[in-house]
């Protein structure tokens, strides 16, 4: 059958809106109406090559949508049903068996390789070309994906907004897990978080869910520090007006209980390191601008005051319980994360991605 996608064909480039035809659902696999897909900056990295992925490629890994087609073998799911589509994982590894699948044994591969792992055939082709599939087990810039069965998430709830769901399956769930499920605050602590985006705000919502006492965003951006206190936030910093780390600090002298840091940049994620208490715990899930970035640790410093540094993948989400426990959330006011989205055609991508990088708006759900 023929489709809408959104097409990314050269580093850097725009996407080409084109018909393509997209395949019946193999074993495994269904086939979903995209209600709704979120723009995620992991998409433009992926399209600007900061990790190798074979392009021509459709790209976006945040859909929400209606179950069209199922294939062979597919059990618990049936057409009509409305679901939230996660990333893959293979549900037999040990990370897996944990309830850990962003850890994945084989993540890279099942996400990150465009293609059919069985057989390297591609979900889509276009005037006889092949077009990458399978981003994140979904490639979701499209009116209709093929999706691994597995990466299907049910929303039972007939009320949830499930146009703007999308991003709960990687965005929203990376922030707010990191804060209630990696970090795991406990009410009455105190966390700083780096970055107002989408993640970061994500991460403001999860620590007010969790009771953290004193929650700091640190952010250059006036509205969206407005925005966070609205969600949130006890206080915000500016870093463009003075050191961070003296800013933190003047907040609490003993230090911070948690960081959490989604901006990637070695700078901020120094400065808030600085920040922490004894036994302070910093989280990092920001992409850096170099695969080649690193931070520099006083290892003895480390050592006497027992501070962790650890790296998170998706919010330490399995996203079968996580997400309808967002959903959940945000039926019952303590997850607004509709107050981040700005929708547009799925036409309109590049608008939307140059509109989203102005900061113009937080979080774009593309409509097809």
């Amino acid at each position: 059958m023929q489709t809408t996608a959104a097409v990314a064909r050269m580093p850097k480039g725009d996407f080409s809106i084109e018909e393509v035809t997209i395949d019946a659902p193999r074993a495994g696999e269904v086939r979903v109406r995209i209600a709704g897909v979120g723009l995620c900056h992991t998409d433009l990295i992926f399209r600007d090559q900061f990790a190798p992925y074979p392009l021509p490629a459709v790209l976006g890994h945040e859909g929400a949508g209606v179950i069209e087609a199922l294939g062979d073998g597919v059990e618990g799911l049936a057409v009509g049903d409305r679901v939230v589509l996660g990333f893959s994982s293979c549900g037999q590894c040990a990370r897996c068996a944990e309830h850990l699948p962003s850890y994945c044994r084989d993540f890279p591969p099942m996400n990150y390789a465009g293609m059919r792992l069985e057989d390297g055939s591609k979900a889509y082709v276009a005037n006889g070309e092949a077009i990458s599939s399978h981003f994140f087990g979904q490639s979701s810039f499209a009116a209709q994906a093929i999706v691994r069965a597995r990466n299907v998430v049910k929303v039972e709830d007939a009320d949830a907004p499930l146009d703007i769901l999308g991003p709960l399956g990687c965005g929203l769930q990376t922030g707010a897990g990191g804060v209630m499920r990696s970090l795991a605050c406990p009410a009455g602590s105190s966390i700083a978080i780096v970055g107002g985006g989408p993640v970061g705000l994500a991460a403001v919502m999860g620590a007010k869910v969790q009771g953290c006492s004193t929650i700091v965003l640190v952010e250059p951006v006036a509205a969206r520090r407005e925005l966070a206190r609205e969600l949130g936030a006890t206080h915000v910093v500016d870093p463009t007006a003075g050191d961070v780390t003296e800013a933190l600090r003047a907040l609490i002298p003993d230090g911070f209980d948690f960081a959490f840091d989604t901006s990637g940049r070695v700078d901020a994620i120094q400065a808030a390191l600085g920040a922490l208490t004894s036994r302070g715990m910093i989280g990092l899930v920001g992409v850096p601008p170099s695969a080649e970035d690193g931070i520099t640790i006083n290892i003895a410093a480390m050592i006497t005051y027992g501070q962790r540094v650890v790296g998170i993948m998706e919010g330490d989400s399995d996203p079968q319980t996580f997400i309808p426990q967002l959903i959940a959330l945000h039926r019952d006011g303590r997850f607004p994360f509709d107050r981040l989205v700005r929708t547009f055609p799925l036409a309109q991508i590049n608008e939307a991605i140059a509109a989203q990088a102005r900061g113009d708006c937080v979080k774009v759900v593309l409509i097809p």
